[in-house]
């Protein structure tokens, strides 16, 4: 037997999620306007089925999958090139967008996309043995980061996640590494830049950019170099 489960999510209208999933290499393989809106799009053996509600909100829908795959980063890096092409840039607030790649506390390396419809679809590799959410890191700025980037991504609690950076960012009795000083800046951009305050992203992608990194520093922040990059653009 060989069983699959195939996600049936929803949407206003068809035609932008299409478009959306067409720029990251889908085919839209089936399309039906009517009696009821539905379609269907494929990339390889991931397929993704939609179908159209007149009344549906994306900003308010919890509509989700999970995508297991094994290679995220190539995936990942595929759907950064067919978004640029598309938008001229990575998308990083509003709908559509794409989210940071970042190791997890329950054993996956994943990204969160989320669609025209609101649809947020996570992208994951397993990278490690138990998928139990581990405990939070040991130190300050560890943990700091670890729970401000579960309210972001997992919660969409973005005004929690920045006030978790703030206090981080505003201790005075301890400070963070330059690679924990550079997670904290591009984490507190991406949450201003997705909370609309465009003033505050821009002050921490400068701050963010300016912080300095050895060689093997870089390499450490090698993620978030790559999501500075895709604020800056």
């Amino acid at each position: 037997m060989a069983e699959r489960t195939i996600p049936i999510l929803p949407c206003r209208t068809l035609q932008p999620v299409l478009d959306f999933y067409t720029a990251l290499g889908f085919e839209v393989t089936f399309v039906q306007k009517s009696p009821n809106p539905y379609a269907a799009v494929a990339r390889g053996s991931l397929e993704l089925q939609f179908f159209g509600v007149r009344h549906h909100d994306p900003a308010t829908t919890m509509s989700t999958c999970y995508v297991v795959t094994d290679d995220v980063d190539g995936l990942y890096a595929a759907f950064r090139a067919g978004l640029k092409e598309a938008y001229g840039r990575i998308p990083a607030r509003g709908l559509p967008r794409l989210g940071a790649l970042r190791d997890t506390g329950y054993g996956m390396r994943q990204f969160l996309l989320t669609d025209p419809g609101g649809n947020r679809v996570r992208v994951g590799q397993r990278i490690g043995g138990d998928l139990h959410h581990a405990a939070a890191p040991e130190g300050t700025f560890a943990r700091a980061l670890h729970h401000a980037a579960l309210l972001a991504d997992s919660k969409e609690d973005l005004v929690g996640a920045s006030r978790i950076v703030e206090r981080a960012l505003g201790r005075e009795d301890e400070r963070p590494t330059p690679v924990q000083l550079l997670r904290l800046l591009v984490l507190r951009a991406d949450v201003a830049r997705r909370l609309g305050d465009e003033e505050a992203a821009a002050a921490a992608l400068a701050e963010a950019g300016a912080v300095p990194l050895s060689g093997e520093e870089r390499a450490e922040a090698g993620d978030e170099l790559v999501r500075l990059a895709e604020l800056l653009e």
